[in-house]
């Protein structure tokens, strides 16, 4: 029996909520023009992973200097072996009665695009009868990344979900949007075939925007306004240094900050930055060290709450 996902599958964590906040930001300071001591005090994140087993783990990293590490439970075989290239973010709804709480969130297998999802009992443990997938579509085996957020300031109109794909060509695809349906839309803009990997780090009304590596080592932000037609605006934040994350997890710090987790599967390394509000190559970055722990997994992945309870990132 498949799991009804929910409408947004964008993604979440019940580790997060072993801070007491909505979004793993643990009372954060405002970051409006560093990105020092407060946040390096005060914020933490969850990233999580599909390992090679299909397993899902999850991490809590907190932002002291050097960073500290808290394990959590992990859910066994919620994906065939070996199967999961990409996975969205993953939502956590905490409130669904006679449960410990569901699961959901987009993944690729091979060429082909999931619905995924999955039921926690009352105890922590995964309900296996729950476990499922929803075929969305094929055609994804280019793809080199994929996130899909909500934006929604509760309680407040409007509400509406957008998909974000990189392909190994450089092409990055949106699908939704205001007024549009989860796939309608499509939207196109080409020439980043340089990206190596990157992350969301801003949801507004008018645009998202995402940090960007790229094989030559540069960070970039890619801001992204809602208009039509798509016209991403690329601005450099660094020019080199940056070439070795193939994963990037982001959180949001304070109000206009953020904590980044660079992520380098070859050597299975973690390394936690607290960022100030981007502004090109006059953004405020503070390394805070390696992450004692162990990164080697193939796919990582952000956990948020579910639409109305996660707070909008803006980090730039």
């Amino acid at each position: 029996m498949s799991v009804r996902l929910s409408t947004a599958f964008t993604a979440a964590a019940t580790a997060i909520l072993l801070t007491g906040t909505g979004t793993g930001v643990a009372t954060a300071k405002s970051m409006a023009g560093t990105a020092g001591t407060a946040a390096s005090a005060a914020c933490r994140s969850a990233p999580g992973s599909v390992t090679a087993g299909g397993d899902h783990t999850r991490t809590i990293v907190t932002a002291t200097s050097p960073p500290t590490v808290q394990q959590t439970p992990v859910y066994t075989d919620i994906y065939p072996d070996g199967q999961v290239r990409l996975s969205g973010s993953v939502e956590n709804d905490p409130d669904i009665t006679g449960t410990g709480g569901r699961f959901s969130s987009y993944v690729v297998m091979g060429s082909t695009l999931y619905g995924s999802g999955y039921l926690l009992k009352v105890d922590g443990s995964v309900d296996r009868p729950t476990v499922g997938l929803s075929r969305v579509g094929g055609g994804w085996g280019d793809a080199t990344f994929f996130d899909s957020t909500t934006y929604w300031k509760y309680p407040d109109p409007p509400m509406f979900t957008t998909q974000y794909s990189l392909r190994s060509n450089g092409t990055i695809t949106r699908w939704g949007g205001p007024s549009a349906s989860v796939w309608g839309n499509k939207q196109t803009a080409t020439g980043f075939s340089a990206v190596k990997t990157m992350a969301l780090i801003s949801q507004t009304l008018t645009y998202d925007t995402f940090l960007a590596n790229t094989r030559g080592g540069a960070l970039y932000t890619i801001r992204i306004p809602r208009t039509s037609p798509m016209k991403p605006i690329v601005k450099k934040v660094r020019a080199s240094t940056w070439q070795g994350f193939e994963a990037l997890v982001i959180e949001k710090c304070g109000i206009y900050g953020t904590l980044l987790l660079g992520i380098d599967k070859d050597t299975g390394s973690g390394y936690l930055y607290a960022v100030g509000h981007a502004n090109g190559t006059a953004t405020v970055i503070k390394g805070l060290g390696k992450v004692p722990a162990n990164f080697a997994d193939p796919v990582y992945f952000r956990h948020v709450l579910r639409p109305g309870d996660n707070q909008m990132l803006f980090g730039e």
